[in-house]
């Protein structure tokens, strides 16, 4: 059997903000055309808007060093998880006017205090594609990693984030630990696990 022709077309017969706080909130009234030809019935789905982030995997390839962030995230507290201050990539959202690549070098400075002198994008991926519109561009940097051990964020934030190296061995062994439990950093270190040994020759 051929594998049927995929659906392309979208009708919007209604759409509005339900909640404009820190998060936004949208929602639709829609009908999707289906595999078959036919149209679904009309779909009523709420959608967080978060627009594009930048994430980036701090990476020393001199000392073999990679660089986690650990902060609170309040979802993980209510979600009830055991230990909500999370083993993280850097990342922030991305304003207008922006590249990824500059959110990218700029969240690393915040939030670690490295300089990051080479990008290599990763992947670009939706992060809950379901319910929200978060776009995730994902890299690794090039940093020296020798001087980092502190704390950082902005204050006008309520950023408290703690910064430090991890022996790149050490770092993955954490992803058999559980410890690691977001999806940025679980991609970014299994990606760096397959593409180091050929990031190190390209970046020395």
């Amino acid at each position: 059997m051929a594998p049927p022709r995929t659906p392309a077309r979208v009708r919007v017969s209604n759409s509005n903000r339900v909640f404009d706080g820190y998060l936004k909130v949208d929602r639709y009234e829609l009908s999707h055309e289906l595999y078959c030809g036919d149209w679904s019935q009309t779909l009523v789905r709420e959608v967080m808007d978060r627009g594009e982030v930048a994430a980036v995997l701090p990476f020393d390839p001199v000392c073999q060093e990679v660089v986690l962030i650990e902060q609170f995230r309040v979802g993980a507290w209510a979600a009830s998880w055991q230990e909500p201050w999370l083993l993280e990539c850097v990342a922030g959202v991305m304003h207008e006017g922006e590249s990824a690549g500059e959110v990218a070098i700029r969240e690393a400075h915040e939030e670690t205090g490295c300089e990051v002198t080479d990008l290599e994008l990763v992947y670009r991926y939706f992060s809950s594609s379901g319910a929200c519109t978060e776009l995730v561009d994902l890299f690794c940097g090039r940093v020296d990693a020798s001087t980092v051990d502190g704390i950082h964020g902005l204050a006008a934030e309520g950023e408290d984030i703690y910064a430090r190296a991890w022996p790149l061995a050490d770092a993955l062994a954490l992803l058999d630990t559980g410890r690691i439990c977001n999806s940025v950093t679980l991609i970014a270190l299994q990606w760096l696990a397959l593409n180091h040994q050929r990031l190190t020759s390209e970046w020395l």
